[in-house]
């Protein structure tokens, strides 16, 4: 597979992957409605970096690695699990909490924008499924000798795909129309985003325990 082909497949590969609704789609989306549009692209932003991380521990072999060690595999689908039923609870339990809305949007000032940033990232990080994702698509798609090049430029590529992807959310979802409604009812939303991803890290733990 010469590298133009082997670029264009983990291209639409990532794409559908980063478009699929999943525990970072809800983190951004209510960062987004809830905190405004610069907080919600800075959510966008981690996504991007956890994204490129992956990107590059893929290309060092982490599909080999997980092979070899099977039980780093599972401790991180554990503890990745664990990790999106917390952010979960915390969805759930803020879901009374008001929101000081200003004629610009939600006021968050006390909360700095680097915050959501770093929970982008660790949400990214923290879904042991978008690694194998990761290392998957880059063990089908990648040339058997990739150049430098074309590593820097995929590591670049992934990066704007996902930032980029979690950045139309974030304006979307900020827009006067949509953050109305997130607003009139935020409870039931944060409820219902909270049990989801709560349910998913959950599942995510306990399934990997009984295996």
């Amino acid at each position: 597979m010469n590298e133009v082909t082997s670029f264009l497949g983990i291209a639409a590969a990532l794409c559908i992957g980063a478009a699929s609704p999943g525990p970072s789609f809800i983190m951004v989306a209510r960062t987004a409605a809830s905190a405004g549009r610069a907080k919600g692209l800075n959510a966008a932003l981690g996504m991007g970096l956890g994204a490129m991380l992956f990107a590059i521990a893929s290309l060092l072999g982490l599909n080999l690695v997980f092979l070899a060690v099977p039980l780093l595999y599972l401790a991180l689908k554990v503890v990745g699990g664990l990790y999106l039923a917390y952010l979960g609870f915390r969805i759930w339990q803020g879901a009374r909490q008001a929101l000081e809305v200003g004629a610009d949007g939600p006021s968050e000032s006390a909360i700095p924008s680097r915050r959501y940033l770093l929970l982008g990232l660790a949400t990214q990080i923290s879904n042991p499924k978008t690694a194998i994702v990761y290392a998957s698509v880059f063990a089908a798609f990648l040339p058997s000798s990739p150049s430098i090049q074309y590593n820097l430029a995929l590591i670049t590529l992934v990066f704007f795909i996902e930032a980029g992807w979690y950045a139309v959310v974030a304006t979307a979802l900020s827009a006067q129309g949509p953050r109305g409604r997130y607003l009139r009812y935020k409870a039931w939303v944060d409820r219902s985003a909270g049990a989801i991803m709560g349910a998913l890290g959950i599942k995510l733990a306990v399934s990997t325990i009984e295996a």
